[in-house]
C-alpha cells in the first residue's frame, strides 16, 4: 500500500482497498530512500503531502487521529512543516491537540500552521509546558529554538480583556435606592452582553462544510477560477454576506478538485478594477489551456450605464457616476472570457444590474432601468448563470447567511446536481420562493437556453 502511496499511484491504492488491504497496517513508505520511515498509509500519504490520497483514506474509514508511538499524522503534518496535509487533516476532523502538533509547528517557527492549529481550538499553554520538556543541557542550539517557540506562542496568546467598572454616579442632593441599584446594574449587564457583530457574516448554515468523495471530483489540474466577492466597498453601501460566500464558493471549487494554486480570490479592498482587469485578462488567459475549464463567480453590486443600458460590475473602488472608468462592464467580461482558448467556461453572477437596490447600485439622479444589455453572447463553450432578471433585485438571506442565489446553487452541488441545467432546474423555484417570503420578485436566469447546455457543463460526478 504504502509503495503505491509514494509514487501517488491513486488507482493503485484504490485496487488495494478493495481487494481488502490493511488500510491501518504500518510499513516502509514507499520507497528505498525512505525504506526506514515506518508509516501507516495515511501517515505515508502525509509524507509525500498526496491530500487526494489522504481525503480517500479519510472517506474509507480511517481514523485522522491515528496514534502511532505517540504521533498522529496531524503531528507528523507539523513536525515537518507539511501544511497542506495539516490544513486537509484539519478540515476532515483531525485533533488539534492529540500528538502534539502545536509544539513541533511552534519548534519550526511555522506561524502559518500554528495559526490554523489555535483557530481550531490547539490550546497554546499545553504546548508551551510540552516544549519545556524539551531542553536538554547538551544541546545549547535546540535550547534556543524552544525558546524562540516559546516566545512565538506567547505572542499568539489572546491578551487578556480588561473590564473597568465605572463608579455608580451619586449627588449629594440625592440618596440612591434599591430600585435604582438593580436599574443600573441590569444596564450594566445588558451592556456587556452585547457584542460587535459584523453585518453580513454568515451565519452557520447546513452548506458551510462541502465534502466529496475523489470518485465525484472532475475537475483537474488544469481548470481554472476566478472568485471575486465584494462586500465592504471603499464609497459604497455593503453588499449582505459578499465576502463570506465568495470565500465558501471557494471552498466549494477545491472540493471540486481545482488546485488551490489555479484559484485566484478577489475579496473586498483587493478587488479593485485593476486586480479584476489582471486576473481576467491576464492571470486567466496565460493560464487557460485547450482543455481547461474555468469558473467565474462574483458576488457585490452592478450598476447600470444610464446612458448605453451597458450592465456594470462594481469593483471595490467603482462609482456608480463614473462607470466606463471605474467599473468593469459585462459586455467586456463576456468578450475577454469568450476569447479565451478553454474547452469549458461557467460565469456565475450573484448581483443585480438595475439600480433598483438588493445587490445593486446607482448613479445619483437617474432611476432604476429594465437591463437590456446582460444577455451573454451566444459562444457555446460558455455559460452565464446570474441570480435575477430584468429589474429584479438579487436578495440575501439573514437566517441563512448567504446571498440565496449562492446558497441554493452550492446547495444544489453539495445534494448531487451534476449540470448547470440540472442546477438552475433545482434552483430557480427555490430562488423564487424564497424571495417571495422576502417580499420580493427574483428568478435566477441562464444563458444560453437550457436546450442549448442540456447535458454539458459538469461541474462533478
Amino acid at each position: 500500500m504504502n509503495k503505491a502511496i509514494g509514487s501517488g499511484d491513486i488507482d493503485a491504492i484504490k485496487n488495494l482497498a478493495d481487494k481488502g488491504a490493511n488500510l491501518n497496517e504500518s510499513s516502509g513508505c514507499g520507497s528505498d530512500s525512505l525504506s526506514a520511515i515506518d508509516a501507516t498509509p495515511i501517515g505515508c500519504a502525509v509524507w509525500f503531502d498526496q491530500t487526494d490520497i489522504i481525503n480517500y483514506l479519510l472517506d474509507k474509514g480511517v481514523d485522522p487521529n491515528l496514534d502511532r508511538y505517540g504521533s498522529t499524522p496531524l503531528s507528523m503534518a507539523a513536525g515537518y512543516g507539511i501544511n497542506k496535509s495539516a490544513k486537509v487533516l484539519l478540515e476532515r476532523g483531525a485533533n488539534p491537540n492529540a500528538g502534539k502538533p502545536l509544539s513541533s509547528a511552534a519548534y519550526n517557527g511555522n506561524i502559518e500552521l500554528m495559526k490554523l492549529l489555535i483557530s481550531k481550538g490547539a490550546d497554546i499553554d499545553t504546548a508551551i509546558e510540552e516544549l519545556k520538556t524539551w531542553y536538554d543541557s547538551w544541546l545549547p542550539a535546540r535550547n534556543q529554538k524552544i525558546d524562540s517557540a516559546v516566545r512565538l506562542l506567547e505572542k499568539l496568546k489572546p491578551k487578556p480583556v480588561v473590564v473597568v467598572q465605572s463608579p455608580v454616579p451619586q449627588t449629594p442632593q440625592q440618596n440612591i435606592t434599591k430600585e435604582d441599584i438593580t436599574t443600573i446594574v441590569q444596564a450594566a449587564v445588558e451592556k456587556a452582553g452585547k457584542r460587535e457583530i459584523k453585518s453580513g457574516a454568515a451565519a452557520s448554515s447546513d452548506i458551510d462544510r462541502p465534502q466529496l468523495t475523489p470518485a465525484e471530483r472532475i475537475m483537474g489540474d488544469k481548470d481554472l477560477a476566478v472568485v471575486i466577492g465584494i462586500e465592504g466597498y471603499q464609497n459604497l453601501p455593503k453588499s449582505d454576506y459578499s465576502y463570506d460566500d465568495a470565500r465558501l464558493v471557494k471552498d466549494y471549487l477545491k472540493a471540486l478538485g481545482f488546485k488551490e494554486r489555479n484559484i485566484e480570490l478577489l475579496t473586498d479592498e483587493r478587488a479593485t478594477k485593476s486586480s479584476i482587469e489582471k486576473t481576467i485578462e491576464a492571470w486567466l488567459r496565460n493560464k487557460t489551456q485547450s482543455d481547461s475549464r474555468v469558473i467565474i463567480y462574483y458576488s457585490g453590486h452592478g450598476s447600470p450605464d444610464p446612458v448605453t443600458g451597458d450592465a456594470y460590475i462594481v469593483p471595490y473602488d467603482g462609482d456608480p457616476n463614473y462607470l466606463s472608468v471605474t467599473g468593469y462592464s459585462l459586455k467586456r467580461l463576456y468578450e475577454k472570457v469568450g476569447s479565451l482558448p478553454a474547452k469549458e467556461t461557467v460565469i456565475l453572477l450573484d448581483a443585480c444590474f438595475s439600480g433598483a437596490g438588493g445587490r445593486s447600485v446607482l448613479a445619483k439622479g437617474t432611476r432604476p432601468l429594465v437591463m437590456t444589455s446582460m444577455e451573454a453572447p451566444q459562444n457555446r463553450n460558455m455559460v452565464v448563470l446570474t441570480a435575477t432578471q430584468g429589474a429584479q433585485i438579487s436578495s440575501s438571506s439573514p437566517e441563512k447567511g448567504h446571498g440565496i442565489f449562492t446558497y441554493y446553487f452550492l446547495k444544489a452541488l453539495k445534494e448531487g446536481k451534476k449540470t448547470i441545467s440540472d442546477i438552475y432546474e433545482y434552483i430557480k423555484p427555490l430562488v423564487e420562493d424564497d424571495a417571495k417570503n422576502l417580499n420580493i420578485q427574483q428568478s435566477p436566469s441562464v444563458s444560453p437556453d437550457l436546450h442549448t447546455i442540456k447535458g454539458r457543463f459538469i461541474l462533478r460526478n
